[in-house]
This record gives C-alpha cells, sequence and structure tokens, in this order.
C-alpha cells in the first residue's frame, strides 16, 4: 500500500500540473495531496511513514515551485502529531476527526504564511490562501471516502495487526 499510496501521489501532481485552462482560476482548489497525507496518516499510520512523506512532499515542493522543505516540514510535523493520536483516537467519530484536521492545517498554514513573512519572501493573497484551507477542508471528507471505499484504506480495529506484525 507503500506504492499504492506514491502512485496516487505522483498522479495527484501530474494531475495538478497539466494545462488544462489557459485562464488562471478564479477559486483556489484543494490540496488533495496534505489531505491524502492526514487521511492515511490517521487510518493506517503504518503505510505513510515518515520519510515517505518528506519525500512525496518534498517534491510536490519542487514541482509547484514552493520554498523547498518548508511545506513539506510541516505537513510532515503534522502527521506525526496525527500518528501519535491514532491509538488514543482509534474510538472517535468522523466529525471530531475532521475538526482535528481543520485545526492542524489551520496552524500549519499560519505557520508556513509566518514564516515566509519572516523572511520576507513574497507571498500570494491571504485570500487565496484561506481559499485553498477552506476548499482542502471541503474536500476531505470526500478524500476519506474514495481512501476508504475504493482504496480500502481502513482504521485498524483494536484486534488487528499492522504490517509491522504488532498488534494496532
Amino acid at each position: 500500500m507503500r506504492a499504492a499510496f506514491v502512485a496516487l501521489a505522483l498522479a495527484i501532481m501530474f494531475y495538478r500540473l497539466l494545462p488544462l485552462d489557459l485562464m488562471p482560476s478564479r477559486l483556489a482548489g484543494p490540496d488533495i495531496l496534505t489531505a491524502l497525507c492526514f487521511a492515511w496518516a490517521l487510518r493506517r499510520p503504518d503505510y505513510v511513514p515518515a520519510l515517505l512523506v518528506a519525500g512525496v512532499m518534498m517534491l510536490a515542493d519542487i514541482l509547484f515551485q514552493r520554498p523547498p522543505g518548508l511545506w513539506a516540514g510541516l505537513v510532515l510535523i503534522a502527521t506525526q502529531l496525527l500518528k501519535s493520536r491514532d491509538r488514543r483516537d482509534r474510538e472517535t467519530t468522523f466529525f471530531m476527526e475532521w475538526l482535528t484536521v481543520a485545526g492542524l492545517l489551520l496552524a500549519i498554514t499560519f505557520a508556513y504564511r509566518l514564516v515566509l513573512a519572516l523572511l520576507i519572501v513574497p507571498t500570494g493573497p491571504l485570500l487565496l490562501e484561506t481559499m485553498r484551507y477552506a476548499m482542502t477542508i471541503a474536500a476531505y471528507p470526500a478524500v476519506v471516502a474514495v481512501s476508504q471505499y475504493l482504496l480500502g484504506v481502513r482504521r485498524l480495529a483494536p484486534g488487528d495487526y499492522a504490517v509491522s506484525g504488532r498488534p494496532g
């Protein structure tokens, strides 16, 4: 499934790089790749090890011409926080998971803008960043549904075993 995560991430990056429209979009689209990392980190942390998340997000930083490593590092920190909450929050509702992801995404979006401002790097309008945040949160349930029902990435039940052979 790790290979499936990489293949899916590469497909998302390829689609975002395609010149499908000649005019700039009025709306900022969701960051499906970040939502996918969060969903898989909460569902099956063993499928998205830290090095894999760092590599995929670093490649995305380079391809999307973002400051290399900044968004990748923030997403890596966020996925590790979500993984550490996995066992404790296994019985939580989807709504609470969604709120957790929304809060964490807001924190790393704010940290991203703050670091860029401190380093005097020109940034896009705040409205676009806010729109991307809102669209990512709105798309998160669809990402979870596709991951769970089409790809079979479900939470481990209390007696199940992870890929590593240790109880989940």
